[in-house]
């Protein structure tokens, strides 16, 4: 049976506050998703984000996690991941980008392009991801249109493309003009509606343009003029990420979205290939072959589940029929897989490449791991990091010690932070790559688990991964080290460092040695067990 609908799977991602989640509820509001659109970031108002349901998300106002959404729109199946703002989270972002075919960049027009920003389209840039660009909140005042597309330029590397060219700012501002269908689309603010006030002319030198612009007419020509220096858009140049679409609009009232979205459905790249130890996997590959880029815990708090986040790169996914877990040489199945719309969940039959399905997982699952037909396959490009921030994490409450340890491996599962074990003492430690994912951890050990923890800040600034051909020369390493050696979740040992100093010290006394600054995932060849199946 034929892939019944081509799909878009796209990460949309900004700096924080820029309007990336109002945006994706936006979407799913034209893509009739959803009736009306919740009031978003405001503490004062208690409807929150679709895409916002951790309560941690609900109370603070930020993105935290990534989100996966999905509907039908235009002949298509889009998919989109909304991602956390917030530098902090950055690791979750990271890997949401390595399970999309392209990219939605939201820039707030006040602020242009920030820090963040940069650093994820770094991530961009290096796997030649297409990257889509709105400017976002026109309706207010911000900085001159032409000074953000030469930010784009500067500080993105990208060459931006306007598609839709804005008339005015902030009070002033009267609408867009889009460049290729010669149309004018009025503003009016609406929260909750998606109706537009759209007029066509017959180019830009159309004299009706002036009975409905008046003294801005001449200045709209102008710029329209202006622009040519960007060139005409290219979809070859879009899909090898050597263009970039620009549009302007505010995601808060509606406006420009449509356009935006039509536009993006029809020129955005279909599912891609995908880099194993193999080689490419193209989505014309038979058999199913997936990769886990997301695990997340208590997504509903009544069931305190587990939910593995699988992106589809080939075959077809069906439910109940036995897959192999390449890492564990195991056989699972999956009575119930979902796709989803932001909190809401639906059991699914079958699914495509592009899909994101979310597999219940009782443990057998970290991120980075593949799902085959019977295939050894292992997706490459998967980020992990060394943790720079590091508390020692202590249970308040001993009669809740199973759940302390039950929250502390779940969560630390997701990918977030490290867990690490030093003895004797059984003594745990956590290691993160930013302050808020303490905060949220110890929120979330809390209020899904009952577990109040605290925590005691270390003098440590990275984690090491210590391998030798003998065991012994680790033994004999940390044999004077003690304070310094921790295992991880898998029971390997860590060294953790307190100075760079001494860290290239060890390194040139050690020849020995391996230090690595990330966890690998080893795969252990085993015998396939056909009884291991998933509910």
């Amino acid at each position: 049976m034929p892939n019944p609908l081509p799909r878009r799977t796209f990460a949309i991602v900004s700096h924080p506050d820029a309007g990336k989640t109002t945006l994706t509820e936006k979407f799913l509001l034209f893509g009739g998703a959803i009736q009306t659109a919740g009031a978003v970031k405001s503490n004062k108002i208690r409807k929150t984000a679709t895409s916002d349901f951790m309560e941690i998300e609900k109370q603070r106002g930020i993105s935290v996690s990534t989100s996966v959404m999905g509907f039908e729109y235009g002949g298509c199946r889009v998919n989109i991941l909304d991602t956390p703002g917030h530098k902090d989270f950055a690791e979750d972002t990271y890997r949401t980008l390595t399970a999309v075919d392209s990219v939605i960049l939201v820039v707030d027009a006040a602020k242009g392009v920030e820090e963040q920003t940069e650093n994820l389209m770094r991530v961009c840039r290096m796997r030649a991801t297409p990257v889509l660009v709105l400017i976002n909140k026109m309706d207010r005042e911000g900085q001159d249109p032409w000074d953000l597309l030469d930010e784009l330029e500067a500080k993105l590397g990208l060459h931006p493309c306007p598609l839709s060219w804005p008339i005015g700012q902030g009070d002033r501002f009267k609408g867009v003009y889009n460049r290729a269908k010669g149309e004018l689309d009025l503003f009016s603010a609406s929260k909750t509606t998606i109706a537009s006030d759209v007029r066509h002319f017959d180019g830009a030198d159309d004299p009706e343009l002036d009975k409905v612009l008046g003294a801005l007419a001449p200045k709209l020509r102008e710029d329209l003029e202006l622009l040519d220096v960007y060139g005409s858009f290219d979809r070859k140049a879009y899909l090898a990420a050597e263009q970039a679409p620009v549009f302007f609009g505010s995601a808060l009232n509606n406006f420009g979205i449509k356009e935006l979205l039509d536009t993006f459905v029809k020129i955005a790249p279909e599912p891609g290939p995908r880099l194993t130890q193999a080689g490419l996997i193209t989505t014309q590959h038979p058999k199913l072959t997936g990769f886990v880029f997301k695990i997340h815990a208590n997504l509903d708090p009544n069931h305190r589940d587990r939910i593995a986040f699988m992106r589809i790169c080939s075959g077809k996914f069906e439910r109940n029929k036995f897959y192999h877990h390449v890492r564990l040489s195991k056989k699972l199945r999956f009575a119930a897989p979902l796709l989803f719309q932001a909190s809401d969940r639906n059991t699914v039959d079958e699914a495509w490449p592009g899909d994101v399905v979310g597999l219940y997982d009782t443990g057998n699952f970290k991120i980075g791991d593949s799902l085959t037909e019977g295939e050894k396959l292992y997706f490459k490009g998967i980020p992990a990091f060394s943790p720079e921030l590091f508390r020692r994490v202590e249970n308040l409450d001993p009669f809740k010690a199973k759940q302390f340890d039950k929250g502390l491996r779940q969560l630390t599962d997701e990918g977030v932070a490290q867990l690490f074990v030093q003895q004797p003492g059984n003594r745990k430690i956590i290691g993160t790559v930013g302050e808020l994912q303490f905060d949220v951890i110890q929120f979330r050990m809390l209020h899904e688990y009952g577990a109040k923890v605290r925590y005691q800040a270390l003098p440590y600034l990275k984690a090491c991964w210590i391998h030798a051909a003998d065991s012994e020369q680790i033994d004999s390493f940390f044999q004077y080290r003690r304070e310094h050696h921790a295992y991880d979740k898998d029971g390997n040992s860590v060294y953790l460092a307190d100075s760079e100093w001494m860290l290239q010290r060890l390194q040139s006394e050690n020849p020995g040695l391996e230090f690595r600054f990330s966890a690998e995932v080893m795969v252990q060849d085993g015998e396939d067990n056909p009884n291991g199946d998933e509910g």
